[in-house]
């Protein structure tokens, strides 16, 4: 739609490939606290996506970040679902979806993909069915240890917490994945 889009992120080779397929309206940043800070101030809209597999989202965009903005200016956090990487953020619901801080607009609805959920579904689906395709022909232990994707996922196992990302976002101990 010809916006400026500025892309942050903390994976230089990902930056990289964003940086060769975007077009050059799509400008890529190595994310610092300035650069956030910076990118925040001068956005009419900011999309937060940073996602921790099994952990909370850090608070990468401060209040003070948030009060520097324009006011109608927009704040999206799609990681509300995993605490939210705004700190101005909190879920919102569906029906009641939006509010105000200092004059910024804030969309806060966890589980955004329910919002269209035959398409939600099909992608998870797409996603998943291999590897249940996968556990009912080999039988678990064996998808397990033939799948390192599939070991990947695997967050309990024989009664186990087993994915330590988990297991220190509940205070918990995690064992390691045994397949012997």
């Amino acid at each position: 739609m010809g916006a400026h889009v500025i892309i942050v992120d903390v994976s230089l080779p990902r930056l990289r490939y964003l940086y060769e397929i975007m077009p050059g309206n799509v400008q890529t940043l190595y994310a610092t606290q300035a650069t956030i800070a910076e990118s925040v101030e001068k956005a009419d809209v900011v999309i937060g996506a940073v996602l921790i597999h099994g952990a909370r989202a850090p608070h990468l965009v401060t209040r003070e970040m948030i009060s520097a903005m324009q006011p109608g200016s927009v704040i999206v956090d799609v990681a509300v679902d995993q605490g939210g990487c705004i700190e101005t953020t909190h879920p919102t619901t569906h029906s009641d979806p939006v509010y105000f801080v200092d004059n910024v607009l804030h969309y806060g609805v966890a589980n955004m993909p329910g919002a269209v959920p035959r398409t939600s579904t099909l992608g998870l689906n797409n996603a998943t069915l291999p590897y249940a395709i996968k556990i009912a022909n080999l039988g678990l232990h064996s998808a397990l240890k033939d799948d390192a994707a599939l070991r990947k996922g695997v967050n309990t196992y024989q009664g186990k917490l087993v994915y330590e990302p988990v297991a220190d976002a509940f205070g918990m101990e995690s064992s390691e994945l045994s397949l012997n």
